[in-house]
């Protein structure tokens, strides 16, 4: 038994760290920064205010994690993100494709606690910094469970929580609300009436009982439904997660008055709640219940920090590359009206671009402060720009990029300003597409240091057996293949029938800007009359000016079917121009204003297992999965497919990669294909499977004749293996002993 007598005063006990780093904030952003930064060998100290980690995504908010891939609902193919974040996205899939959120703090916890290197304070806030001219030395935390206060020095920091916290209390230059149109010429900045912020939103779960269940509503819920003008969307079936637009606070402090907020909210939720089961209008919600609603809500907008590049409208949607490029977005420009769930407006304003854009270095440091790296959504970004930079994929591999700046910083006693120089951001972005880091437009430059490859085959695509399966043609329909510069593409036979004869519309289109697969140019067409089932040719009188993506689109008829196969070509792909309403209205991009956008139809693919493609036979061979495709430096299919596939007859697939004398290999990363196409939303959603088809799911690597490594049960895309003692090796052998049901694709091997 302890006895403390009576005393003057006490004080809570202090805990002194040190670290090369500092990450605030736990969400996505944080994490993959901490984890970034901490496999680059610094030590790291994680300070996350909140009982879990993930932020908006963690089981306390409950907001699916999306970048890029925009829920497949835009025309970015194979953009979801890569490195840790797709990392991220791949393990919660193998371990939770229902989507559980519980489920995904385990994952984030898990990869925290798993990492040497990584010190993880939850439960702790920053209220204190300590500077040294323009340099931040240390922060000031507490926790108020175990009743602790933290002293943590570091020599350099990053800023991931969400309202800037660390650049706030330092003093750096921030914004908050909307630039005025003339300011960045961006015709999207909001009007007074729109309002210059976005606001927060609390989710909630229902649940359907054997019995009826009662509702008795609280005294501060929302008594007059028709307060909310977008009230007959309301719905039993709905998931409350689904109601992202009940959303306010944009017109207040959203830092400040979050409380208020949060208060306005659960009279909205509950009010709502209310309605769908007491107003009468609902029958079949007598059974239901509601087991769960947020205690924060989920943060869209505050601070933002000013870097050396403030991101801007024009940056989105010219798709702008800047020779700093280390990230990239796809998401559409997304703004919400200030009032939220009260005003007349729709819930939001959702403009894209024809592909992906890229995010410099320059816009993920303060300007302020010599050591203050940014990043999630209080990065150097304009209101407009941060209405598609501020989803949490995006922040995540935002957060890697610091995290694996603040290494090469460390290493080489750079500031992020000096990193950023020309001269030295080379570096950073040939490390991070090392790591598996895709970047728009880039190349990984002699990713097998001067190694010749050969392998055991060579997918090459003459002909697709039909399956007996038939898709009427009765959307618009494209395939999408590679042509390289100078080709002409073979003649294609496609099995077509017709209820009654009827013409059919077979055009070659192609994309403006390398790399996007948005099709607004017209190559070429051919009109074909279709009557019985059979085979019907299709030959294009074209030849390609560059490396590209093409599409093979199908006019729209009712009374016409294509016939399928069910072979599964990594890099080729299906699409309709067809409509997701989760980001889009219209299967075009259609502008009700002078917005700066442009317009143009959305192409879009099919989830798992919904996925098909056509059969055909063709002229001659398209040779699109070529083993010289491993050394060129491309992680994704971009202008071509720039992967290597097997054979489909191929009992034992392998390749080598070899060098004239032995090289002294530190580590080898290899890049696969995990479906870069697949948006794998991280709750709520629920997924087919647990790892996509291409997958290489069992493989072995071979040194000379020294086995080095056998993985099993794999469900990454990027596998790196780190050797304790360096290898010496004349050749690299890669052994694919099994898949996840179809062909495997190899991009890259890393050898460093």
């Amino acid at each position: 038994m302890n006895i403390y007598p009576h005393s003057d005063a006490r004080t809570f006990p202090t805990t002194r760290l040190e670290a090369d780093l500092l990450v605030a904030g736990g969400g996505l952003a944080g994490l993959c920064a901490a984890l970034a930064a901490a496999r680059d060998g610094l030590n790291v100290v994680l300070i996350q205010d909140r009982p879990v980690l993930g932020g908006n995504a963690s089981s306390e908010v409950r907001l699916w994690a999306n970048g890029a891939t925009s829920h497949m609902g835009n025309n970015n193919r194979w953009s979801r993100e890569g490195g840790i974040m797709g990392e991220i996205m791949e393990e919660n899939l193998w371990r939770n494709k229902e989507g559980n959120p519980v489920m995904f703090d385990l994952v984030l916890l898990d990869l925290a606690k798993s990492q040497p290197g990584l010190t993880l304070l939850l439960n702790t806030a920053v209220y204190e910094v300590a500077k040294s001219g323009d340099r931040l030395t240390g922060v000031k935390a507490f926790n108020a469970i175990n009743e602790t206060f933290y002293t943590v020095t570091a020599s350099q920091f990053c800023d991931a929580t969400g309202d800037g916290v660390l650049g706030y209390l330092a003093g750096a230059e921030y914004r908050e609300g909307a630039e005025a149109p003339e300011e960045l010429g961006e015709k999207m900045a909001p009007g007074e009436q729109f309002g210059h912020k976005l606001g927060h939103s609390i989710y909630f779960y229902t649940r359907r009982t054997a019995e009826p269940v009662t509702f008795v509503p609280p005294s501060f819920a929302l008594d007059d439904i028709t307060a909310i003008p977008r009230y007959k969307r309301l719905t039993s079936t709905l998931n409350g997660c689904d109601l992202w637009w009940l959303e306010w606070g944009g017109r207040l402090d959203t830092v400040h008055e979050s409380e208020t907020i949060k208060w306005e909210l659960w009279k909205i939720v509950w009010g709502v709640w209310n309605y769908i089961k007491n107003s009468g209008e609902f029958p079949d919600a007598d059974n239901l219940t509601i087991e769960w609603v947020g205690a924060i809500p989920g943060k869209r907008e505050s601070r933002r920090f000013m870097g050396d590049h403030l991101l801007c409208q024009q940056d989105i949607i010219e798709q702008r590359d800047h020779y700093d490029a280390v990230a990239y977005g796809g998401w559409s420009i997304d703004l919400h009206p200030a009032d939220g769930v009260y005003s007349t407006h729709d819930g939001c304003r959702q403009f894209h671009s024809k592909g992906t854009y890229t995010i410099p270095l320059r816009s993920l440091y303060s300007r302020s402060l010599e050591n203050l790296f940014l990043t999630g959504r209080l990065i150097s970004a304009s209101h407009v720009a941060f209405g598609s930079a501020r989803v949490m994929c995006t922040c995540g591999l935002l957060g890697e990029v610091v995290g694996r700046a603040a290494a090469l910083c460390h290493r080489e006693q750079l500031t992020p300003r000096e990193l950023a120089q020309p001269v030295q951001v080379g570096k950073l972005q040939q490390h991070l597409q090392a790591a598996g880091c895709y970047i728009p437009r880039q190349r990984l430059e002699d990713p097998a240091r001067g190694a010749t490859v050969t392998a055991s085959s060579e997918y090459q695509l003459s002909a697709l057996e039909p399956d007996g399966e038939w898709q009427p043609l009765e959307a618009r329909m494209a395939i999408l293949l590679p042509v390289r510069q100078g080709e002409r593409l073979p003649a294609f036979t496609f099995m077509l029938r017709a209820r009654t004869p009827q013409p059919l519309t077979v055009t070659l289109l192609g994309s403006e800007k390398s790399g996007n697969f948005t099709p607004e140019l017209h190559y070429a067409g051919v009109t074909l009359e279709v009557d019985e089932a059979r085979g019907y040719t299709c030959e294009f009188d074209w030849q390609s000016e560059r490396d590209q993506y093409v599409f093979i689109a199908f006019s729209a008829s009712d009374a016409v079917d294509i016939a399928l196969t069910s072979t599964r070509l990594p890099g080729l792909m299906t699409l309709f121009n067809s409509l997701n309403a989760r980001v889009a209205k219209h299967p075009r991009q259609v502008a009700d204003g002078d917005y700066g956008v442009e317009e143009f139809d959305f192409w879009l693919p099919r989830r798992h297992p919904g996925q098909i493609f056509p059969a055909m036979t063709l002229s001659r061979p398209l040779r699109c999965h070529a083993a010289e495709n491993l050394l060129n430096g491309h992680l994704r299919p971009e202008q071509q497919t720039n992967a290597w596939t097997p054979a489909l007859e191929d009992p034992a697939p392998q390749v080598v990669w070899r060098w004239a004398a032995p090289e002294t290999i530190f580590s080898l990363t290899l890049v696969q294909d995990n479906d870069f196409d697949n948006a794998m939303e991280t709750v709520q959603m629920g997924h087919h499977r647990a790892v996509t088809p291409h997958c290489i799911t069992h493989y072995r690597l071979w040194a000379d004749e020294t086995q080095i490594a056998e993985i099993t049960h794999n469900h990454h895309s990027v596998c790196e293996h780190r050797f304790a003692e360096p290898l010496r090796a004349r050749e690299i052998r890669l052994e694919i002993l099994a898949t996840a049901g179809a062909l495997p694709a190899v991009y890259s091997l890393n050898v460093r």
